[in-house]
């Protein structure tokens, strides 16, 4: 079998299918019926957001996690400038 970009696209969908998890999610009812009501995908929109605030969250951890880092960082930054800044083209 020959694989191509469309065959690996499919088999990426099914293999995200089977590593998929239910799980219940509690809506108000009015958000619940006005989003039935406009035939959005509950699944995906909650997939989105969720990745959306996973994203937000590790950096927010990051950051918490680094604050020595970022601090000494700008730092040497005010006192040195950037480094390479003199090769800048902007």
């Amino acid at each position: 079998m020959r694989i191509t970009a469309d065959t690996e696209a499919d088999m990426s969908r099914t293999v995200e299918a089977r590593l998929r998890k239910a799980t219940n999610v509690t809506l108000p009812t009015d958000v619940y019926e006005e989003g039935k009501a406009l035939g959005l995908n509950f699944s995906r929109i909650f997939e989105q957001a969720m990745r959306e605030a996973i994203r937000v969250e590790r950096g927010r951890r990051w950051a918490t996690e680094n604050v020595d880092f970022i601090a000494a960082h700008n730092a040497f930054v005010e006192k040195h400038g950037l480094p390479l800044a003199e090769r800048r083209m902007f």
